[in-house]
Parts: structure tokens; C-alpha cells; sequence
């Protein structure tokens, strides 16, 4: 044996060869705010290859032990990533807390044990056709891109099957590996305990092909402080390991191989707006009052139990849309009423004293849940859907309102009902919901006295009725999200129709004017929760239209805050009454942009340049333009 010590492992991958032409620039979707300059790592498919094959009757019992043991291994690593996290932020520690859950899910596991003894396939293959099975129940792909909720959850089932693989293969190493300087991680996705094992590393962003605001990845990247770039499409085909690459996670662009003055320029941005992010963050749990004295409560919207102590975190005053469809999703059978009452219970638990707004499911149109056999249709978005689905299916609708009525006796709970197009509608669910409460009280189990029921107006019809429905209606919650595609006549999925997709459309606050006046002559709360609570500029222009609750992504909060804190209730009023004048989208945001893009520039640039800061640079300077409504 030679005694030469062997040579060091590298610390990073050698450049590739050839290098990708100066200044091409990405763009993707602006998945965790921060501007990063470093050189790439590009990692390619996660993906762990594995073999086919039968195993022999007496191997059986054999593989399914592989199977449990790949379990715990699996979970035992995202434990032990998680306890590696310098300062766990709540947010990881809830979604790695959920990928634990999807790991150990007993369908998945159930559905895998089938294929192993009756089918006689080995554990390897047995996992990887159980989750491709799985992930085809969350609709076709064409379907699926169009709901990005369906779409993370699909990806979610592909990064369960990924870390089973790799246990049962052995291929266990790290994605990463030891890094001696800062890069940029490329990837076509990365799973929870993927991007968490990288915090040790000097890791500082992430650009992935696929993924959305709402991805593991996004949330993740948010929580540690980290860039991200997402839904890129072609990274993997234009960035070589090597490259530099500006990694821009308020404009949601990547450059590769940029000149220097862009690098200046982006080092000076990330700066500014690290600054800013975390002067927002620190002043979360300040109240939300105008500069004149009117209070605005915000709210939370919510997808997953986890993500409930999120918003909290983020300063929420309450949960304001809590979607209870991924209940329904990935499973063949319908969940139970007390699977049910678990969940709630722990939303309302982890919330109390806020509140919380429990909406019934909203399956139908492009929300696909398998454990719904619903008919094909020639346009889902117009046909049995929502409301229309619950009343059809009245035994399945019973178990989630005493699942919910249930779970009221554990704090301050609210029910609210999507797609409600008429009274009739609304009388129908209080017929349901009055048998649900005699359900409950014969069961002899606690409730509260009172649970408010309200609606989501989000259709024209609704809108028109709204007077009549704040007779019977004890809430109401604007969802802007359908209000626009159904008033506009534009699918909300249609990418080259989005920009005229524009909640500021004056149809749009007409109608908003309307509900909120109708809802006053009865003395009904109105709140929105639709993306458009998520805009600066949009939310002051609500307020001055007469919403007093604004619900969104947890993220926004700090944000909408400081932006309400910095406005006047008159001032918002008088732009609002100058708005319903105008009559196209362009021009009302070009009105808004010029009231109140002054004062709001840092929150609009995300960097502590503008408004009350200083001036903005020209490369800055178009940024101040409010953004649309997205999905």
C-alpha cells in the first residue's frame, strides 16, 4: 500500500466547459425576496434510479420489512436535518413537520404493502408505482399547472417517493456537496429536507425549473432568509456549474453571467433590501391603523394545518380562509368526521383566541380530489363545483360541517361557503347546517353556542343579490381571485389573457363598492381574501372602497401593514371615489400608482430606497407599477 495520503475531496464540482453567453436572462417567479450574486452549482435530476423485479413468495415478508425500515431511516433524516437548522424558523419546522406526516402516510404506505405481497413486486418498485399512482389523482398536468395548490401537492407526493427510494437504494448522500465559498444551488426541484440540509452550507439562493410562490421550496427559502427564483423552465439547459448568476428574488429574474455594473447594481439592491426585510419583520405585531386613527384587521389565508402558526408568526390577527380541500385530495376514500375534527381542532387550537374562518371544500372546476367521482364536463369551471358539489352530495357535506361544529368548541370558529350564486343556495346550507347541529348535540358532543355562517361572493349573481344576502348571511368575503374571472369572462389559468386579468378593472370595484354598501345597510362584516389583498397599492385602494379585513398570504402581512400604517383613511377615500370615475384598469393604477407609489416605493422595490427613504435609481424606478392578480 502506498502510504500518500489521498488527495482532498473538492470542495465543489470543477466549472463545465464553455460557459453560456453574457447577460441571458431568465425569468421565473419571484419565489423568496433577495438579490444574490455568486457562481452556480447546478445539480440536475434528484431523482434515485432503482430497479425493477419480482421478488419470490418467501422474500415477501422480507420487503415489507425494507419498506418500514426505509420509513423510520426516512423520517429519522428529516429529524436529523432539522436538528442541524442553526435557529429553526417556525415555517421550517412546520413544513418539515408535514413532509414527516407525508412520509408515514398510512394510505401511501397501505397502497405500497398491497403491491409488495399481492403483486409481488419488490419495495423499490412497489414505492415508485404507489406514488406515481397517487400523484395521477391530483388531476391530468394540463388541469393541475392551472392551480398551483394541486400542483405543490402533486410534487409533494414526488418528494416523499424520491426519499423512500433513496433510503432503499442506499443512495443517501447529500444533495449537496461540502461547499468552501457561497453559490447559487441550481435544480429542477428541491424537497423540504433538501433546501434545509443546505442551511450549514454557504448556500445563498436557489433557482429551481419548477415550483410557485406556494412551494416548499418558496416557504422554505423565506423562512432561512435565503433568494429564490422559481418555475424558470430552462435553467437547467442555459446555467453550467461556474457561471456567475444574479439570482433576483424581487424581480423574479436570473442573470447568467452578468457584466459588472449589474453585479454592482445587484449587490447594492440585496443590501438594501435584507435592510428593509427585516425593519418589516421586526414590526409585525404593531396594529394596523391608518395615519388618521382607522383600524384595518389582516388576516391570514391558509392551506395546511402547519402553516396556521405561520401567519401568526407573521403577525396575522386571525386565520381569514382556511381551505380544508386537501382533506379531500390524495386519498380514494372520503375522509371521516372525526379525521376531520382532529384537523380543525388543531387549526383553532394553534390560533386561539384569534379566529378562525373554516371554509367548506371547494372541489370542482380546477380543483381535482379524487376521492370525488365527478362527471366530466365541457367547462368544470361553470359546472358542479362548490356549493353546487356540497348540496349534491349532502351526506358528505353533513360529516365536514359536524367535523366543524365539533371543533368550535375549541375556540372562536366561523363557517363560510364558497360560489354562492343565490339565496336559495344559502337556505339550503342552513337546512344542512341546523341537521349537522342536531347531529352534534344528540352525539352529545361540545360545541359553541354560536357559529356564524357566511359567504364568499365571487360570482356576478352574488354581487347583484348582495342586499338580499346580507338579509341570511352573517359574513361576507370577497374572493377576487374567481369574482375576476367570472365578471370579465377570462380564464384566470390563461396565461396570455392574465394581463387583462386585472383586479383593478373599474367593473371589479364597482362590484366592490356595491357589497360593501349592501352589507352596511345590514350590519355585515366584509372581508377579502382574494389575491388582490396581497398588492400595497391595492389595499389601500380597498380601504378607501370600505373593506375593513384583509385576508392573505401569510408572507404579505408585514408588508400591507406598513403600507396601511402610512396612508389616511381620507386619502384612500377620495382616490377610491376617483377610481369608480375612470373607466379601465390602466387607468385607475395609474391613478393609484401616482396617489400613493411615493410614500410606498421601498414596499413596492422591496429595498429601503424610495418614499420615506430617498429616491429610487432609474433601474429601480419601474418597479413601481402595482401587480395584478395572479394564480
Amino acid at each position: 500500500m502506498s502510504d500518500r495520503a489521498p488527495p482532498p475531496r473538492p470542495s465543489r464540482p470543477p466549472p463545465s466547459e464553455g460557459s453560456t453567453p453574457r447577460g441571458v436572462v431568465l425569468k421565473g417567479i419571484a419565489g423568496s425576496p433577495g438579490v444574490a450574486v455568486g457562481h452556480a452549482l447546478v445539480v440536475g435530476d434528484t431523482k434515485a434510479a432503482y430497479t425493477r423485479r419480482h421478488v419470490a413468495p418467501n422474500q415477501v415478508e422480507a420487503e415489507v420489512l425494507r419498506l418500514e425500515r426505509a420509513v423510520d431511516d426516512a423520517r429519522q433524516h428529516v429529524r436529523e436535518v432539522a436538528a442541524k437548522l442553526p435557529v429553526a424558523p417556525l415555517e421550517t419546522n412546520a413544513i418539515l413537520d408535514a413532509y414527516l406526516t407525508m412520509i408515514g402516510d398510512p394510505m401511501l404506505l397501505d397502497r405500497v404493502t398491497v403491491k409488495i405481497r399481492d403483486e409481488r413486486k419488490c419495495a423499490e418498485w412497489a414505492v415508485a408505482q404507489a406514488c406515481d399512482e397517487i400523484g395521477k389523482m391530483f388531476s391530468p398536468a394540463d388541469i393541475s399547472e392551472r392551480d398551483a395548490y394541486i400542483a405543490e401537492r402533486r410534487h409533494d407526493v414526488e418528494f416523499v417517493r424520491d426519499r423512500l427510494l433513496r433510503e432503499l437504494t442506499g443512495d443517501t448522500k447529500q444533495l449537496v456537496p461540502r461547499l468552501d465559498q457561497p453559490m447559487v444551488v441550481v435544480a429542477r426541484d428541491l424537497s423540504p429536507a433538501d433546501t434545509a440540509a443546505m442551511v450549514r452550507e454557504p448556500v445563498i439562493a436557489f433557482v429551481t425549473e419548477i415550483g410557485s410562490r406556494t412551494s416548499h421550496t418558496s416557504i422554505m427559502a423565506r423562512a432561512l432568509e435565503i433568494p429564490a427564483v422559481v418555475g424558470t423552465g430552462e435553467a437547467l439547459s442555459v446555467i453550467r456549474t461556474g457561471d456567475i448568476v444574479v439570482v433576483d428574488g424581487l424581480r423574479g429574474e436570473v442573470v447568467v453571467n452578468p457584466n459588472d455594473i449589474t453585479v454592482e447594481e445587484a449587490r447594492g439592491r440585496g443590501a438594501r433590501h435584507l435592510a428593509f426585510a427585516r425593519g418589516l419583520l421586526s414590526a409585525r405585531n404593531q396594529p394596523c391603523v391608518t395615519l388618521d386613527g382607522e383600524s384595518v384587521t389582516l388576516k391570514a389565508n391558509v392551506e395546511l394545518p402547519a402553516e396556521a402558526i405561520l401567519a401568526l408568526d407573521h403577525g396575522a390577527e386571525g386565520i381569514g380562509l382556511y381551505r380544508t380541500e386537501f382533506i379531500y385530495i390524495d386519498r380514494s376514500t372520503m375522509p371521516s368526521e372525526q379525521e376531520q375534527y382532529e384537523l380543525y381542532r388543531a387549526v383553532v387550537e394553534a390560533v386561539a383566541p384569534r379566529p378562525v374562518t373554516l371554509r367548506t371544500f371547494d372541489i370542482g372546476g380546477d380543483k381535482f380530489a379524487s376521492s370525488f367521482q365527478l362527471p366530466a364536463e365541457m367547462n368544470p369551471a361553470l359546472g358542479l363545483r362548490a356549493v353546487r358539489l356540497a348540496l349534491s352530495r349532502p351526506e358528505v357535506f353533513l360529516t365536514q360541517l359536524r367535523a366543524m361544529i365539533r371543533a368550535s368548541a375549541h375556540g372562536e370558529l366561523r363557517i363560510m361557503v364558497p360560489m354562492i350564486a343565490s339565496v336559495h343556495e344559502l337556505r339550503e346550507v342552513r337546512i344542512l347546517l341546523a341537521r349537522a347541529l342536531a347531529d352534534v348535540d344528540a352525539a352529545g358532543h361540545a360545541r359553541a353556542r354560536h357559529i356564524p355562517l357566511g359567504i364568499m361572493i365571487e360570482v356576478p349573481s352574488a354581487v347583484i343579490m348582495a342586499d338580499v344576502l346580507a338579509r341570511e348571511a352573517e359574513f361576507f368575503s370577497i374572493g377576487t381571485n374567481d369574482l375576476v374571472q367570472y365578471t370579465l369572462a377570462i380564464d384566470r389559468g390563461n396565461r396570455s389573457l392574465a394581463p387583462l386579468a386585472s383586479p383593478f378593472n373599474p367593473a371589479i370595484l364597482r362590484m366592490i363598492r356595491q357589497v360593501v354598501r349592501a352589507a352596511a345597510t345590514h350590519s355585515v362584516p366584509v372581508a377579502l381574501c382574494g389575491a388582490m389583498a396581497s398588492d400595497p397599492l391595492a389595499a389601500v385602494l380597498l380601504v378607501g372602497l370600505g373593506v375593513r379585513e384583509l385576508s392573505m398570504e401569510a408572507a404579505a402581512i408585514p408588508e400591507i401593514k406598513e403600507a396601511v400604517r402610512r396612508v389616511t383613511l381620507a386619502d384612500c377615500e377620495a382616490t377610491a371615489e376617483a377610481a369608480l370615475a375612470l373607466d379601465t384598469a390602466e387607468a385607475v393604477e395609474e391613478l393609484v400608482a401616482g396617489t400613493f407609489a411615493p410614500g410606498l416605493f421601498d414596499l413596492l422595490a422591496g429595498t429601503s430606497e424610495g418614499g420615506t427613504y430617498g429616491a429610487p435609481t432609474d433601474s429601480e424606478r419601474h418597479l413601481a407599477t402595482p401587480t395584478t392578480e395572479r394564480e
